[in-house]
């Protein structure tokens, strides 16, 4: 499976932005999709992810009631609404896919497939 992850940008604290993850390969397999941020000199974290039916939805509680993470089966997307930005978001955004049957949605280390990364800065 390839990610390739896009939708950031330069915006200004309050602002918004809307990242996407799209998939290709073998996308019939079922995935929680996730979203990660790793801020420089800080360890990857979790920020949101979905389950593959889009039932269940998880998120950090920094980003409660300010992203929404949602999916496109039919053209293999996720996507990530930031709304209120602030420049503590900064960071480079990850999408990631993990198996539908692990539980671990806000663990790294237990996604298989990653994408390339997209930057989003947030200035005060």
């Amino acid at each position: 499976v390839q990610l390739q992850a896009s939708g950031g940008g330069l915006v200004q604290a309050g602002g918004s932005l809307r990242l996407s993850c799209a998939a290709s390969g073998r996308t019939e397999r079922r995935y929680t999709m996730g979203w990660f941020r790793q801020a420089p000199g800080k360890e990857r974290e979790f920020v949101a992810a979905i389950s593959w039916s889009g039932d269940s939805t998880y998120y950090t509680d920094s980003v409660k009631g300010r992203f929404t993470i949602s999916r496109d089966n039919a053209k293999n997307t996720v996507y990530l609404q930031m709304n209120s930005l602030k420049p503590e978001d900064t960071a480079v955004y990850y999408c990631g896919a993990l198996p539908s049957y692990s539980g671990s949605y806000d663990s790294s280390l237990a996604y298989l497939y990653w994408g390339q990364g997209t930057l989003v800065t947030v200035s005060s």
